[in-house]
């Protein structure tokens, strides 16, 4: 077992990776401080990979192998995202082939609308591989988001108040579903590392959010950060993704249910920075016509 395994592997993982990628060597950490997943960079004698590790009530790994089984495969197979060459659900760890990039968070590539235009072309792609009818996935996620509202947040009385009673007076319908990413933000896009002034080509990383829902649930917090203030970035995204699937009145009820839960989760975690998102994104989705 290598020094550094103790740090970010429980014995179980060390053992796996020591079998998949004898001598690893750990080039960085790249986990976020309040996540409950391990993800570091290292290398072999044979080439550079992606480690995700699961701990805790962490079920992200095991969402992530899932996706690479079956929904990740039509933008690997374009460049467009990593392959994973070893996964184990019960210790909850993976190995994914490493894509030489630089995140799209925290660049000016963030504002560039070519960016979005690409990232919409590759969340088009994803979401069209499979389209079904579910006539229980609304009132799956009303129950959710109750259930965040049951538990700790620091959402006030009156406002939990009116969010409860939306969520108690909507009437879920059968709506289509699709693989959705759940996080797709500039944080999750990568761009190519060898042009740093360039445009490059957007690749997506983090699928251990995968699940099918409405198509518009990957939009949320796209509206309440990036788009909020610049249009332009949103249309830019539907020059690549296709027509608008958005309908106004579900679109109203996705936002307050993601925003719940955005606000609920970062206070269970401790993330100070995003449960103010979560507070706003409530403002803004309480706001909405």
């Amino acid at each position: 077992m290598a020094s550094w395994h103790r740090e970010h592997l429980t014995e179980t993982q060390s053992a796996l990776l020591d079998a998949w990628l004898p001598g690893a060597r750990l080039r960085a950490d790249l986990g976020w401080d309040t996540a409950l997943t391990t993800v570091l960079d290292v290398s072999t004698d044979t080439g550079r990979f992606i480690v995700k590790a699961g701990h805790g009530d962490n079920h992200h790994v095991s969402r992530e192998i899932a996706a690479h089984g079956t929904a990740t495969r039509v933008l690997a197979d374009t460049g467009h995202a990593s392959r994973m060459v070893h996964g184990d659900n019960e210790a909850n760890i993976l190995v994914a082939t490493y894509l030489p990039e630089r995140l799209v968070h925290g660049t000016s590539a963030e504002a560039d609308p070519d960016t979005y235009r690409q990232a919409g072309r590759r969340l088009g792609t994803f979401h069209r591989q499979h389209v079904r009818i579910d006539d229980a996935v609304e009132a799956r996620a009303t129950r959710k988001a109750l259930a965040w509202l049951d538990g700790g947040h620091r959402i006030d009385h009156d406002t939990t108040s009116l969010l409860r009673e939306m969520l108690h007076t909507h009437r879920p319908v059968p709506v289509p579903v699709v693989p959705t990413h759940g996080d797709w933000q500039p944080r999750n896009r990568l761009l190519d590392a060898a042009d740093p002034n360039g445009p490059g080509t957007v690749r997506i990383i983090d699928f251990g959010r995968l699940e099918h829902r409405p198509a518009m649930s990957d939009f949320c917090r796209l509206s309440a950060q990036q788009w909020k203030d610049n249009p332009e970035l949103e249309a830019a995204f539907f020059e690549g993704y296709g027509p608008d699937p958005r309908d106004r009145e579900l679109w109203r009820i996705f936002r307050v249910r993601e925003a719940i839960g955005t606000a609920a989760w970062a206070c269970k975690v401790g993330d100070a920075a995003f449960e103010r998102q979560g507070h706003r994104m409530i403002a803004a989705a309480l706001a909405l016509p």
